[in-house]
Formats: structure tokens, sequence, C-alpha cells
């Protein structure tokens, strides 16, 4: 018993000694293949959140213009005071649609229809000032505005996307978000624009009364541009199929149509009202429907 009792002990410790190395090579085991890894973000991996979305800038309009006749003073301060109604507006905008939309939705949905809006104001000061003075040329150079981008995204507002990075706009994400400003991750979004359809406006010319000489060429020179501004606005309608998400369409088409439209009825109505009296309520014809 005595010899025999050695012999136990010693093969007792070599089984918990080897069980105790199997234990300790397992969690080595287990430790280095937790090292490597990779910790999971907050957020799914690659994707990419704007922190800020930025601001809209836009050159200074007032301080290019020659000197204001007094008889033209008035509607040149309510237009200057438009300007920058407009830049808030685009600002409160860009605040509104962070993570959202496709690559081009600031430019086409927020900073292509800022800058009609100027490009029509902007103009609207020129015509006040030349009824007295020698109209300033130039000054649609100032309408572009731009976007200084803050935060950790791309200048034009980084959506939250899956893998894929998107850049912002409103709407739907290209990620497979709700996007208005650009194309679905695998092929169109749902309710995106689908190329459907054909978009009709209201006719101006049959609503105008009748146009004084001096005003026939302005006039005829602005019905040409609403045709042309329906037909590039079917052209970018057929250019963007299979882009977007519910809102598309009438963000990034139908909206800007509408302005560039109210600019150029404006300045028909103000030709006519030149010469005899101003036409009015014609700005209930600037919308324009997409006809399936």
């Amino acid at each position: 018993m005595s010899r025999a009792l050695p012999k136990y002990n010693k093969r007792r410790v070599a089984v918990i000694g080897g069980a105790a190395a199997v234990v300790l090579s397992g969690a080595v085991i287990a430790g280095s293949a937790l090292a490597g890894t990779p910790a999971k973000s907050d957020g799914a991996t690659g994707a990419r959140t704007l922190a800020s979305p930025g601001t809209i800038t836009c050159p200074d309009v007032a301080s290019k213009l020659p000197a204001v006749p007094a008889s033209a003073k008035a509607e040149v301060d309510r237009n200057l005071a438009l300007l920058q109604t407009q830049i808030q507006e685009a600002n409160k905008r860009l605040r509104d649609t962070v993570g959202q939309g496709g690559p081009n939705f600031v430019d086409n949905a927020i900073l292509g229809p800022l800058k009609d809006k100027r490009v029509a104001t902007v103009n609207r000061i020129a015509t006040a000032i030349g009824r007295t003075a020698a109209k300033p040329a130039g000054l649609d150079a100032l309408a572009p505005c731009t976007l200084n981008a803050g935060g950790g995204g791309a200048s034009t507002g980084a959506a939250p996307s899956a893998p894929a990075t998107q850049q912002p706009g409103a709407g739907t994400a290209d990620g497979g978000a709700a996007d208005e400003g650009g194309a679905a991750a695998g092929g169109g979004a749902a309710g995106g624009n689908t190329g459907a359809g054909t978009i009709t406006c209201p006719d101006v010319a049959s609503q105008l009364p009748a146009i004084p000489a001096s005003a026939k060429a302005e006039v005829d020179r602005n019905l040409a541009l609403l045709q042309t501004q329906i037909k590039e606005a079917n052209t970018r309608l057929a250019n963007t199929v299979g882009q977007g998400g519910p809102n598309f369409v009438d963000n990034a088409i139908l909206g800007p149509l509408k302005d560039k439209r109210a600019s150029t009825i404006d300045r028909i109505a103000i030709a006519i009202g030149r010469a005899s009296a101003k036409p009015t309520g014609l700005d209930s014809l600037a919308a324009c429907t997409l006809t399936q």
C-alpha cells in the first residue's frame, strides 16, 4: 500500500495537470479569437453619420448694387429682404433633411431651387433700378450659393446608410430608407421616379389680358421660356427614372419648376404692368402636375 500510494498520487497529479493545461489552452485560444474580433460600433458597420448639416451661404447682393434711385428704394429693399428669407428657408430645409437623400439631393432640391429664386429676385432688383437709372448688369452671377459643410459627413450631408456611403437629401436614403434625392440601393426606391407620365402645366398665354405693344417682345420671350422650362423638366423626369424616394419628383422636379415658372410669370406681369394694368392672380398658374 505504501508503494502504491505515491504512484497513485503521481498519476492524479498528472491527470489534474493535463486537464489544467487543456483549460488554459482553451482560454488562450478563446482570448486570441476575441482579441482578433473587431468590436461592434454603436452604429451599423461602415455607416457614416452627419453630425451637422453645415450652412448655406450666398454672395451679398446689397453691396454690389449701384446707387439706388429713390423711386426704386422700396422695391429694392423688399427684394433684398426676400433674398435673406430665401437663405433662411434653405438652411431650415437643410437642417430638416439631415441624413436623408442621395448624392445630389442638396444640389437638386435645395441649392438649385434657391439659385432659381435668387435669379428671379435679383432680376427684379435690377429691373426696379433700371426704370429710372442705368440697369445694373451681371447681378445674376451672385445667384448661386454654396454649402459650407460642418460635422463629420460629406459636404452635402451624408445620410446614415448601409455599407454604401451616401450623401444627404430629403426623403428616403439610398441605403434603403425613404429618400427624396437619390436612387435606392439595388434599384429604384419604391414610390420614386417610375418614369411614368408627363409633366403638364397650366397655359399662361390664354390667361393674359391684352398685351401692350411695348411689352410684347418681353412677354413673348418669357412665354417661350415657360415652354422651355416644361421641356427641361420632362427631360429630367426621363433621365432620373428609378431614382429617389416617395417625394423625389415633387422636391427635385416639380418644386424647382414651380419656382422657375413663378419668376417667369412675374416678369410677364411686370412687363404688362409698365404700360397698362398689371394682371393679378397669374401666380396660381405656376404649379404643374405629373400626369400619369
